[in-house]
């Protein structure tokens, strides 16, 4: 078995990007494009095989490809973004995602983002916020409860994504903002919160026995060090348009 992260590059609109739970800045794509590729570089040395969806410069926020897709062992499904502006953006990747899996699509009314779907073992926790609504978490349910996993709904109120919340350490320990999602959601896992002074810290994204996490959380991260091997990225101009770690791939085992 490898991993494959699919990646998209970084689009020259990318500061016409959605914007909820932050404010708009100036971006430095320069920048933003040269943290991306070292994201890239990063993955690569974890042992991911990098596989490039083609670039699409006129939709600001394709380089956050995690957004349009589900993927388990079995199958994956194809999400209708909550932000009308990126629903064309899920094209290109069911392309070159159909290389790997079967697909499944969502479909009106159901609106989901990959960002809001935790996967813990054989359990999906699915964000209900701005992004996903009752009818995305149900045709998601309707498609992968045949596989023996079980879906549940975890209410997102003040974060973008349920996984600006809470993610994967590793088996059993998830790392979390008590103050984003009610940690009784998770209560048969270990839990390691986020320092106060660092709101964003709980998206960390695993390879293996390995965590990728964002450079500017060093408190968050040196507790997370006393548990798993981090490795940490410089995401800063892509955090100003409301990505982080996880949004930038989708992990694939083949």
């Amino acid at each position: 078995m490898r991993a494959v992260a699919m990646t998209r590059p970084v689009p020259r609109s990318l500061t016409e990007c959605e914007l909820t739970h932050v404010q708009r800045v100036p971006i430095d794509m320069t920048v933003a494009r040269a943290q991306h590729a070292e994201y890239e570089r990063t993955l690569a040395a974890l042992g991911c095989e990098i596989v490039h969806v083609p670039a699409a410069d006129e939709l600001p926020d394709s380089v956050f490809v995690e957004d349009t897709a589900i993927v388990v062992d079995e199958i994956a499904i194809i999400t209708r973004p909550g932000a009308a502006s990126r629903r064309p953006e899920t094209g290109e990747v069911a392309t070159t995602l159909g290389s790997f899996r079967q697909l499944r699509f969502l479909s009106e009314p159901a609106t989901l983002d990959g960002g809001d779907v935790l996967r813990l073992g054989r359990v999906l926790y699915v964000g209900l916020g701005t992004r996903t609504n009752d009818a995305g978490v149900q045709q998601l349910a309707d498609f992968i409860s045949p596989y023996s996993y079980d879906v549940r709904a975890v209410p997102v109120d003040d974060c973008l994504h349920l996984k600006s919340a809470v993610t994967e350490l590793a088996p059993g320990i998830v790392v979390i903002n008590p103050q984003w999602v009610n940690g009784q959601m998770f209560r048969d896992h270990a839990i390691i919160e986020v320092d106060p002074s660092e709101p964003a810290a709980a998206n960390v994204l695993r390879i293996g026995e390995t965590v990728v996490a964002a450079a500017a959380h060093p408190r968050t991260n040196a507790r997370l060090s006393s548990v798993v091997h981090v490795r940490t990225v410089d995401v800063s101009e892509l955090a100003k348009a409301e990505g982080a770690v996880t949004c930038c791939s989708l992990i694939v085992n083949v």
